[in-house]
């Protein structure tokens, strides 16, 4: 998780409206900013690429070891990278006469004719359209002869193969606001103002807004006595990620080409990359509680009886994975932040980021612990 405080904080003195204007001009508040957040802004922002950039897959070629299975990571219903059947010390060597065949989880031989999993003609195994069932333990039989003169020397190579995911992440925020008396109907109907803005603000992005939470508390100030305050807190997610990953062979079918609008075509069309929690909707929110923040201070009546108390808005990202994958990074260093398909012995019931211990489960992705 990554938490961040919005601001330096200040609070005004609780001021007395008539009942009847308490709910129009706090709205009215809420009107304003969002209008004002969706005009365009002459700040440049700053290019970041996502948290789980790699190269592009046409690029990596990973060799073997004759000393331990090395492990690859292939993101579910797309290309894997060329596993090579060499170690990196052969990689650049003359091999006379070789010769190539790989085995399967099972044993089973993997051979030219298969769809799903193809032999190169220089002995790379390259999976197409990787699914959960093709994760686990992939060996290579290398036959060959160093000189013409020499023998012919075996090597045994294997390969640990995961399906993984990118996480499915949101955005968690808090906010508080200054209330009217706690038992108002007021405030009910303020909360529901606020989280219909919000969902008209971020519909461009396809994002889902929901409340999690809003109580009312009585607040000593210093020096000031008790105010009452709303206490808010929403989460900002994407309506693709729920949906799960799907086959992607062209780079316009990526859900984050309307959330992450930078020119990087070279990597963008490289992978699909999750949708996840749109960056635009983050900074949309958080401009339009700054927002509210720069009208008050421009008002030279007195503040409504409902506001938001400037520094209060915090943001909090929290990643998941979908059930039968976690994250470990003990056990694959090489893909820290990715949700990694649960190895036999594991398993993960619900959007949770760990696989938990099952000694009786057998198969790799298990959603249950029978």
């Amino acid at each position: 998780m990554e938490a961040s405080a919005l601001g330096p904080a200040r609070r005004g003195r609780r001021r007395t409206r008539a009942a009847g204007s308490l709910l129009s001009r706090a709205a009215i508040l809420l009107f304003i900013s969002a209008f004002l957040v969706r005009v365009p802004s002459s700040v440049g922002h700053l290019v970041r690429l996502p948290r789980g950039f790699r190269l592009t897959k046409d690029s990596v070629k990973i060799v073997g070891s004759t000393h331990f299975p090395v492990k690859v990571y292939v993101m579910l219903h797309q290309k894997s990278p060329h596993v090579l059947c060499v170690t990196q010390r052969l990689r650049n060597a003359e091999l006379i006469d070789p010769s190539f065949q790989w085995h399967g989880p099972k044993g089973k031989i993997v051979s030219v004719e298969n769809r799903t999993a193809q032999i190169t003609s220089t002995g790379s195994l390259v999976f197409q359209n990787f699914e959960e069932s093709m994760s686990g333990i992939y060996t290579c039989f290398l036959e060959y002869k160093p000189t013409v003169e020499e023998i012919v020397k075996r090597l045994q190579l294997k390969y640990a193969i995961y399906a993984y995911r990118e996480p499915h992440y949101y955005y968690q925020f808090t906010a508080r606001y200054h209330a009217a008396p706690c038992n108002s109907i007021y405030n009910i109907s303020f909360e529901k103002k606020l989280i219909q803005i919000l969902s008209k603000l971020l519909l461009d992005l396809s994002c889902e807004i929901s409340l999690l939470k809003s109580e009312c508390h009585h607040v000593k100030m210093q020096r000031a006595g008790l105010q009452n305050e709303l206490f808010f807190t929403f989460s900002v997610s994407s309506l693709d990620t729920e949906k799960g990953p799907k086959p992607c062979t062209d780079h316009n079918c990526e859900p984050s080409k309307r959330l992450f609008k930078v020119g990087m075509k070279n990597w963008a069309s490289s992978r699909q990359l999750h949708c996840a929690v749109p960056l635009e909707a983050k900074n949309l929110i958080e401009r339009f509680f700054n927002q509210q923040v720069e009208i008050l201070g421009r008002r030279a009546e007195q503040l409504p009886e409902i506001y938001y108390i400037e520094g209060t808005l915090q943001m909090v990202w929290i990643n998941r994975c979908f059930p039968g994958y976690g994250m470990n990074v003990q056990q694959h260093p090489k893909c820290p932040e990715c949700c990694v398909i649960c190895s036999p012995g594991s398993y993960n019931p619900r959007d949770g980021i760990h696989c938990l211990q099952c000694n009786s489960s057998l198969v790799y992705g298990a959603k249950t612990c029978l």
